[in-house]
């Protein structure tokens, strides 16, 4: 099986995937440089997968790694997250996938018309679903907390759920059952999260950590 390793430099995070006689696809321009008897290919997929990918901010071409080397791809000022797919598929968010091995089936998934709706995507929103048994990398804005959902649902504002399992419900809903007194919280759209299944969730931003050294290195 292809390594993933998440290495980190000067706060910057990036991953370089070590492959001996083995295949990774990765996100359509995320190749920073690669070392040893690697080659890369970029099959064109069909009709329907480039129509989907023209309504959605999904890639259609991602480009697969072979051979024996290191390969390594952009960093990013957010981070990433290595997630192991055993068969139950999962959905990422828009953005979301970095890096698979070959293993990993990567397709795409359409949201219900009216979540898209709501979540301001119109009425087609198109994810990436991946399953199969492998490693997954995703690019996400923080650190990661997995959370297995039991008989009960997570509410959020904004998009810090970067994954869920397919077996998790998705829907959205105003922050409060009165259409007044969601008007007043301040609040907008939560996306729900019902269990039972696995979720990620990326709350907190790594470029606090960005802005933080670079505030010390204009005092100093």
């Amino acid at each position: 099986m292809a390594e993933f390793e998440i290495e980190t430099q000067e706060n910057i995070r990036f991953v370089r995937a070590v492959l001996r006689d083995e295949a990774i696809r990765t996100e359509a321009g995320a190749l920073s440089y690669m070392r040893g008897a690697v080659s890369m290919s970029a099959p064109i997929p069909g009709p329907l997968t480039l129509m989907r990918a023209s309504l959605s901010a999904e890639a259609a071409i991602r480009p697969t790694f072979r051979g024996s080397g290191d390969v390594f791809l952009e960093p990013t000022l957010g981070g990433y997250y290595a997630l192991q797919v055993n068969e139950n598929p999962w959905i990422l968010d828009r953005g979301a996938y970095w890096a698979s091995e070959a293993s990993v089936s990567v397709e795409v998934h359409r949201e219900k018309v009216m979540n898209a709706y709501w979540t301001g995507a119109g009425f087609i929103d198109f994810h990436t679903r991946v399953s199969g048994r492998g490693k997954v990398v995703l690019n996400a804005p923080g650190p990661v907390e997995e959370i297995d959902l039991g008989d009960e649902e997570l509410a959020v504002e904004g998009r810090a759920v970067i994954a869920r399992s397919s077996r998790v419900r998705f829907y959205v809903r105003r922050p409060s059952r009165g259409f007044i007194s969601s008007w007043l919280s301040g609040e907008k759209l939560l996306r729900v999260y019902r269990g039972p299944g696995r979720i990620l969730l990326a709350k907190t931003p790594y470029w606090s950590e960005l802005l933080l050294k670079t505030t010390r290195d204009l005092r100093s």
